[in-house]
Order: structure tokens, then sequence, then C-alpha cells
């Protein structure tokens, strides 16, 4: 007899989805995303501000795992000292609110500018944001972004790889992956434990559409295929919907697009 086969690793069944893919009053937004069936919503540094929308959330048994720190955008990596010291402040600003609300992950976009030395000062400045990160108990990632100065996800790992700090991670974004022609699945692996969060989300391969799930070029076999991966690295964390809020219906598009993954025997039921 050969050795015993290693146990297969189940996929992850923590689904989210970005709460900013609605834009009605919060917690009419809330309750809606509760109706649908999530349990996790991913949030903005404006939203859960206000005593009655901090309520709802714990009324709608509702749990934020991501915040999206960097929105508005700031230009952390500007040549401008004080400029970018007034973006860093907002930053810390954003993780003290994730932390509030009880956030395990936090996460930024690239700037705009590509040059070796704004990418060299986004790198300190990420490096000293990741601590501030760790001192308060959250993990920080960075989503690669196409158009942007870290516009693949193979080059937001060099470029995390090359800062080392323990508590930097990539957030990977499917939708963005099929723009940039990356393959998933290598990503992942390569990703490894640096994989701190996921994005799903579809397009037509060329514009950052953010459509529910099948709505573009993405197939069944490459979510099945994400999925595995996933279990295979040994990812652990929320897997979060983000779709874009100019949708003709949002709402809609996030009910079909759960169901996907639940057809698909992908996510938590």
């Amino acid at each position: 007899m050969g050795a015993p086969r290693t146990p297969r690793k189940e996929p992850p069944v923590i689904l989210s989805c970005c709460a900013w893919a609605l834009s009605g009053p919060e917690e009419k937004n809330l309750d809606q995303l509760a109706e649908l069936g999530f349990h996790y919503v991913d949030v903005r540094p404006q939203a859960l501000r206000s005593p009655q929308a901090r309520q709802c959330l714990a009324d709608l048994e509702l749990t934020v795992p991501c915040v999206a720190i960097a929105f508005p955008e700031v230009p952390l990596d500007c040549a401008d000292a004080p400029v970018a010291a007034q973006a860093f402040s907002q930053l810390v600003a954003g993780l003290h609110h994730a932390r509030e609300l009880g956030a395990a992950t936090a996460y930024v976009v690239p700037g705009m500018d590509g040059s070796p030395a704004a990418l060299e000062r986004y790198a300190r400045a990420l490096e000293r944001l990741a601590e501030q990160a760790q001192s308060l108990g959250l993990r920080l990632a960075i989503e690669h972004f196409p158009g942007r100065s870290l516009p693949t996800a193979a080059a937001t790992l060099d470029f995390i790889e090359k800062i080392g700090h323990p508590n930097l991670y990539l957030l990977f974004d499917l939708g963005h992956a099929q723009i940039s022609g990356e393959d998933p699945a290598a990503l992942i692996h390569r990703a490894g434990a640096r994989l701190g969060y996921v994005h799903l989300d579809d397009n037509d391969g060329r514009r950052d559409q953010h459509l529910g799930l099948l709505d573009g070029v993405l197939t069944e076999e490459t979510l099945r295929r994400t999925w595995t991966t996933l279990g295979e690295v040994n990812y652990q964390g929320p897997i979060s919907l983000e779709l874009h809020p100019q949708l003709p219906d949002p709402l809609t598009d996030l009910r079909r697009s759960r169901a996907v993954v639940l057809r698909l025997g992908l996510g938590e039921r």
C-alpha cells in the first residue's frame, strides 16, 4: 500500500460583500444585505460612524471583517512631505476605526505615480503603516490595481517582498487579475501566507467594471479552480464580493453573485 493520502483542505466558507455597492441610506443598505443572507460586510472609513448605524449593525448581527482605509484616496506617495504626512494620518485614523469595528484586515490601493522615487516613498510609508496596523491587531493588505503604480498582482507581491514587513499582505482581486491577464491559481500559490484578503468581481477583461459574477468573462471553472487553490494554500479569511455601485441594479447582482457561490458549493450556506 502507498502512503496515506493527505486529507483535502476544506475551501473557505466566509462570504462577505463590500457594502459600498449600495448607495442608499446606510441603515437601509445594511438591512438589505442582511436580507440577502450576508453575515459579513466590508466598509469604507466613512461608514458606521453614527450610533444608529452601529446599533443597526449589531441588531442585524453583521460582522465587519475588512475596512478599505484608502477611501477617499490619499496621496501617500506624494513628494510634498506635509501632504504625505496628512495622508498617513488619515490612514492611521482609518486603522483605528477598523479596530473599533472589530475588523481583522485593512487595505490600501496604490497611487498613480509608478516612478522609482514615488514607489520608494510609498514603500517607506507602508512599512510604517504596517507597523501601526500590527500594533492595533490588524493586518494590512495592498490591492493590485490595473492602471496604477502596482498594476499586477505579481508586481505587488514583488513590492511586498521588497519591503519585507511581516504584517504586509496582498489583497487579491479576481477581476483585476482578469484585466492584467494573470493566472489566479499561480498568483494565489505564489502569495501563500502573504495572501491577506480576496475580492470577487467580474468584467469584460479590459475595463474595471466590477460586474456580478459570471456577467463578464469569468467562468465557473475559474471560480472553482480559485477556490480549490485557496484551500491548497490554507487561506482561512473571508472572500468578498465587490460590485460597482453604478450598476443598473447592484442589489440584484449581489443576490445573483451570492447564489452563484452557493450553487457551486463554494461559500457559506
